[in-house]
């Protein structure tokens, strides 16, 4: 397949009309290479993955997450400068749809809506819009809020993300403000770093948002709000389960659609690897602890 069909096919998922003002999406580091047969698709373009792909085979690259969200000099040597390395010295082409992605609320970023059956949804911060494939005209944006099909208790609603993101996948962290027992009949969600959009979520009416990278002082402040006696009240619970888990997962679900749609190229998704390192192995060296 072309590379520039390749990327047409892709940008149908995640349309460059949704990306942040911010954002870096799109061709990351071109490629005159014009036929395309294997596409890897990961959550960073981190050397290890890169190198996984061309291991692989992979003659193109899409990421989630930019190359550098600003032009970078080379004049260091470190992972950028090793990542573009990767890529030029074996002609192959990386792609990142970021924010183009994380805004699509019809595509892989609605797996958690999707899985938990929110219903009435509405989006948490519009970033525009694009044509879905009837020809319809869809408003686009980050995170959402959704009615449950039926309540549940927040410590039962951990439970179902605990199963659907299993501890191993979050480095056995995930971080909860709230009441336990509090009954959740409407969830907020964002993927990726959503702390910013605390407020956002507290205004739908929601009454637990799931998200990643929650600040310190943004818990606080919102932990203090759970005193009815406060008098910007707000009982809205938060779950933070990390950067990394809600991401992966949907990069995934991304690799299985394009592997749908393409009948001639082939799709390896190469899994990730969060940053962060869980604290388990402490149990293999007590003695760091006495």
């Amino acid at each position: 397949m072309l590379q520039s069909e390749l990327i047409s096919i892709i940008e149908q998922t995640a349309p460059l009309s949704l990306m942040a003002e911010w954002d870096h999406s799109g061709v990351q580091v071109a490629s005159a290479r014009a036929d395309i047969r294997h596409l890897a698709v990961c959550l960073d373009p981190a050397p290890e993955q890169l190198r996984a792909a061309v291991e692989a085979g992979a003659d193109m690259v899409l990421t989630h997450h930019p190359l550098a969200m600003r032009p970078a000099w080379t004049s260091a040597l470190n992972g950028y400068t090793d990542a573009l390395s990767i890529l030029y010295r074996n002609d192959v082409p990386l792609y990142a749809s970021h924010t183009t992605l994380d805004a699509n609320p019809l595509g892989p970023s609605a797996w958690l809506p999707d899985l938990l059956g929110l219903e009435d949804r509405v989006i948490l911060e519009k970033t525009g819009t694009f044509t879905a494939p009837d020809g319809s005209v869809i408003e686009g944006g980050f995170g959402c809020a959704g009615r449950l099909p039926e309540a549940m208790s927040l410590a039962r609603l951990c439970a179902v993300m605990r199963e659907a993101l299993p501890l191993e996948r979050m480095c056995g962290v995930a971080r909860l403000i709230g009441d336990p027992d509090r009954e959740i009949r409407r969830v907020a969600v964002c993927t990726g770093s959503g702390s910013s959009l605390l407020e956002e979520a507290a205004a739908t009416g929601a009454d637990v948002f799931i998200t990643g990278d929650v600040k310190y002082h943004d818990a606080l402040a919102l932990a203090s709000r759970h005193d009815a006696r406060s008098p910007n009240f707000c009982p809205m619970a938060i779950l933070d389960v990390g950067h990394f888990s809600l991401e992966e997962e949907m990069i995934r679900r991304f690799a299985l659609l394009l592997d749908r749609k393409l009948d001639d190229v082939t799709v390896t998704f190469l899994p990730g690897r969060d940053p962060f390192l869980p604290l388990t192995f402490l149990s293999e060296v007590p003695e760091v602890l006495s």
